[in-house]
């Protein structure tokens, strides 16, 4: 592919209007509708389960079946507890960080529509500064303006009402993409973009090309789950987000060595297939895309892991973003990078052949990599 950029106009509009319609996990479907919307004329159909996973299909008659993934959900909260003062107590809905909390504004999703609220905090002039307490579940609330319970029950909000943060996509210094959620939209828009570049460029696949975006991996790879069962894949190249290690209190020598703007990371794992792996990255040499490298241990605490163990055993690999401040909600990721995922996967699927053989029995080599 050429060295021009790959990202249009009108992927730049699809990208902040998937990145600024909630999806929470477990509601993921407005977001999933966007996305649809946007890959509906890049694949001949669409497949969805009754939990809001989304799959758009290339080739749908083809009996080898490769998978391209990501996951479409974020985290947020939930209302668990409403005080007769009228303040909310809330629990995670995912991962969600009670440290960015206090003094974040929230929507609270009801049927009445969006209940507009804050997480508040003591002001700094009344605390005791000799035990100042950090924020923790037990302690951060929520102040709707309310007077009483009775006042949160009449705006609509109960219980079991989803909480998520309204910040939205920013562009900082022209290249780094900021927003809540880049963990993991950016997974949904890349993939989404190589079936825009597998259409435009008039590329013929011989085996059925399934580009997925999974809800609920964000509680455990719930989504990923569920889906490989319904596709029964052949191979699944999956993309999510990893940890740039290089701001401040970051540990390089627990969370490895990887940076924004330096490519994308490849991960080493007991549930990457070893021979996918190569082929991606020698690909990825022969068409001078940078890549890093990570080493995850027992799990790649993705949907890699759900593929990967699925129907026997599906060949599977990992291509990671970079990301910054995972979890809160100014996430950042560097556009190059974005692009440089795009074009790995796009053509490494070019590279991929209908019944290709990933066994390590077959011409069988010593060598560990």
């Amino acid at each position: 592919m050429a060295d021009k950029s790959i990202l249009t106009d009108g992927s730049m509009k699809f990208l902040e209007e998937y990145l600024n319609t909630a999806s929470p996990t477990g509601y993921e479907w407005n977001g999933q509708k966007v996305w649809m919307d946007y890959l509906k004329p890049y694949v001949d159909e669409f497949i969805t389960d009754n939990y809001g996973t989304a799959v758009g299909v290339i080739n749908p008659d083809a009996k080898y079946k490769v998978v391209i993934e990501g996951h479409a959900d974020e985290i947020s909260w939930y209302v668990n507890y409403i005080t007769e003062e009228g303040l909310i107590y809330v629990i995670r809905n995912g991962g969600s960080d009670h440290q960015i909390a206090p003094s974040k504004r929230v929507n609270i999703h009801t049927a009445k529509g969006i209940v507009t609220g804050v997480f508040g905090w003591p002001a700094i002039h009344t605390r005791n500064k000799s035990k100042e307490e950090a924020p923790k579940l037990d302690n951060i609330f929520i102040d709707v303006g309310a007077e009483t319970k009775e006042q949160v029950l009449e705006m609509g909000v109960d219980v079991g009402a989803v909480i998520t943060y309204p910040d939205e996509f920013i562009v900082l210094n022209g290249n780094k993409f900021v927003c809540r959620a880049l963990d993991n939209r950016m997974g949904g828009f890349m993939i989404a973009e190589v079936a825009r570049l597998l259409k435009e460029n008039n590329k013929q696949l011989d085996y059925g090309l399934y580009v997925t975006n999974s809800v609920q991996e964000e509680i455990g790879l719930r989504g990923a789950e569920m889906i490989t069962q319904t596709i029964k894949p052949n191979i699944a190249i999956v993309t999510d987000v990893t940890h740039d290690t290089t701001t401040p209190m970051i540990d390089k020598k627990s969370n490895g060595d990887a940076a924004i703007g330096k490519g994308p990371v490849l991960a080493y794992a007991p549930a990457i297939q070893n021979r996918l792996r190569n082929i991606i990255m020698e690909t990825a040499t022969k068409n001078n895309i940078p890549f890093q490298r990570r080493a995850t241990s027992r799990s790649t605490g993705t949907d890699t892991d759900a593929f990967a163990y699925s129907n026997g055993g599906v060949p599977s690999a990992l291509i990671s973003l970079p990301l910054r401040y995972m979890h809160t909600t100014v996430e950042m990721v560097h556009r190059e990078d974005v692009e440089n995922v795009i074009k790995m996967i796009y053509e490494s699927l070019l590279v991929l052949k209908a019944d290709q053989n990933f066994s390590y029995f077959d011409n069988l080599d010593t060598r560990l990599i």
